[in-house]
């Protein structure tokens, strides 16, 4: 069975005039881009089962699991659905599953496997994501991950003409990809598979959402502009659809259109009831906002946090970004006063509790207070060293980077300004060294920023442009940047 993805998918509006007055009151059509997955399956299930890989190439992995479940259940002998409900729980490119939905991922490829109609080809498929699922309870993560790219790898090599196969396997490339090295070797990868079958199938979702995470870099982001044009039209009915193209937007600096993008994917999570995806293009949002100098307008999404019951730090999407936000409108509007005033969410993971003391701290120094931020510079330690003893070696660096900038001001206030240029000048090393997530927008201020401030402050006026000069090469068109760079050439042309 090979079906394309027909009205359900594709946006064929029914138009007849007799109904008219009735079509007004209907939503619009579904359009989530189109597919072609080849599978033994029955028929009667084509169409169902390639908006169910629509919906997972989009994220929507609640939908996914559930359009997979109904073909399931409509055709009972169709092990590619079991498969696709065991990948709805594997999210390459955000947290990685928890026991349970492990536990459960492993009893949905113990049902694909069992199967009695399945090919060679779908057997390649079940058994790359049961090198992912297996053996969760003693194999890290990370090793799962590689084990599922590198089986990926031998289903696109046996496949070569498969365009679903390369698909998937590009993803698995990203999910690899390791944030420290910064040659992106394996974004380039992925793109190297991913344009050829871009450009004949420019409406297929997984391809223009993978090349906008393949070019998610300060690198290689203007490549990635046409198809973060593209995605939003693509597959309009996913909420992550209309927020990905954001996502080169912020790397460009085109903060514009980074708040359509945002406001729509916005209005679409709201009306869908997914706060996490809510509330990350309203982090989004607050960030262009800011960039812009819309201060009115971050500050009204930051207090729309407010009426959100029950938030919870312990879901890393939800948790990043209800609390990163209220910490960029303090720290990029100078009030130092409500930044040291900042509170982690309830059950905040270690690396966003990080962020909110580096704020308090920042705020303590700046506001003339250094000695009243022992305890937060405390705290931010205490972060570091669990995310160290869980092995969590990205944000452990993270929180050694935000430990070392809060330092730095602290000392900086103090009047001991050799040590907080040493600090923040080792803390810009740092972050230079690693790649931001894909579920961040980028360090609340960059450290290189940073660093140009404390130079400005201090008179050294040429060293500080060199710094925002640099900045603004990795994150262009930030306001702090572009408002330091200024100020420290009008110095040197009054001096």
């Amino acid at each position: 069975m090979k079906t394309p993805l027909l009205a359900s998918i594709a946006t064929l509006a029914c138009t007849l005039p007799a109904l008219a007055a009735e079509e007004h009151s209907h939503p619009p059509p579904e359009k989530l881009g189109s597919v072609a997955f080849e599978t033994s399956c029955s028929p009667q299930v084509g169409v169902a089962f390639n908006r169910a890989i629509a919906l997972l190439h989009s994220f929507a992995y609640d939908a996914s699991e559930q359009a997979f479940r109904d073909v399931a259940r409509t055709d009972p002998r169709c092990a590619m659905a079991h498969w696709g409900i065991a990948l709805s729980y594997y999210h390459p490119l955000w947290a990685p599953p928890d026991a349970e939905h492990l536990r459960l991922g492993m009893q949905e490829i113990d049902a694909a496997r069992s199967a009695k109609s399945i090919t060679p080809r779908e057997r390649q498929f079940i058994d790359a994501a049961a090198a992912y699922y297996q053996d969760s309870d003693r194999v890290p993560h990370p090793d799962r991950a590689l084990a599922f790219e590198r089986a990926m790898a031998g289903v696109a090599a046996s496949y070569p003409k498969d365009m679903d196969a390369q698909i998937f396997y590009a993803l698995a490339l990203l999910s690899t990809a390791p944030p420290t090295d910064r040659t992106h070797a394996n974004q380039k990868h992925a793109a190297q598979i991913l344009e050829p079958l871009y450009r004949t199938h420019p409406d297929h979702p997984g391809l223009a959402h993978y090349l906008i995470h393949a070019y998610d870099s300060s690198e290689l982001a203007s490549r990635g502009l046409q198809a973060a044009r593209a995605y939003s039209q693509i597959a309009p009915s996913v909420p992550h659809a209309l927020h990905m193209p954001s996502h080169v937007f912020t790397r460009l600096g085109l903060w514009k259109d980074s708040v359509v993008s945002n406001l729509a994917a916005r209005k679409a999570a709201h009306q869908e009831g997914d706060i996490g995806e809510e509330l990350h293009a309203m982090d989004y949002l607050t960030y262009a906002y800011l960039q812009l100098g819309q201060f009115a307008d971050s500050e009204k999404i930051v207090r729309e946090i407010g009426p959100m019951s029950s938030l919870s730090g312990a879901e890393f999407k939800t948790g990043y970004a209800a609390n990163a936000m209220p910490v960029r409108l303090a720290i990029e509007q100078g009030q130092w006063s409500n930044a040291a005033a900042l509170q982690p969410i309830a059950n905040s993971t270690p690396q966003v509790a990080a962020i909110v003391y580096w704020a308090r701290a920042v705020g303590q120094a700046r506001g003339g207070h250094p000695h009243s931020a022992a305890d937060d510079l405390a705290k931010i330690k205490e972060c570091k060293d669990k995310l160290q003893a869980a092995s969590n070696g990205y944000w452990a660096t993270q929180a050694s980077i935000l430990e070392k900038e809060a330092r730095a001001w602290v000392e900086f206030a103090a009047g001991d300004t050799a040590s907080a240029f040493a600090l923040m000048d080792k803390a810009a090393g740092e972050e230079d060294r690693v790649e931001k997530l894909p579920v961040t927008p980028g360090p609340i201020v960059p450290a290189r920023e940073q660093l140009g401030e404390l130079l400005l402050a201090s008179g050294k006026h040429a060293e500080a442009l060199q710094e925002f000069h640099a900045a603004l090469q990795a994150a262009p068109g930030r306001r702090g940047a572009i408002s330091g760079a200024a100020r420290a050439r009008k110095s040197l042309q009054q001096s």
